[in-house]
């Protein structure tokens, strides 16, 4: 008589994917010590932040919004607050226009 394996009852919601990062020491630290913050284990925490920023991006997207972190409005308004160079013909023309030679 042989033996049947009994099969492990299987998970509505299993996992069908899986994804490999690859982080340098720094990296894999700081997200150790993120996922400690609200008490998670790294994978869940990855799972978890990327996901709802993938939600984010998708629903920006979909409504045609820009959407920027706070670090990223920062650089963004930097950006557009600097002065560009003048050109050499502008700043000729301004010359010009303030009756310089």
């Amino acid at each position: 008589m042989s033996k049947m394996r009994a099969k492990k009852p299987t998970k509505r919601n299993a996992v069908a994917h899986s994804l490999k990062v690859s982080l340098d020491s720094k990296g894999m630290a700081e997200l150790a010590k993120a996922a400690a913050i609200r008490r998670m284990n790294v994978s869940d925490y990855v799972r978890e932040v990327t996901l709802s920023q993938a939600r984010k991006e998708i629903a920006a997207a979909s409504s045609q919004t820009i959407v920027l972190s706070p670090e990223e409005q920062l650089a963004f308004w930097n950006a557009l607050n600097q002065s560009p160079p003048l050109t050499v013909a502008q700043a000729k023309l301004g010359k010009l226009m303030r009756g310089e030679r």
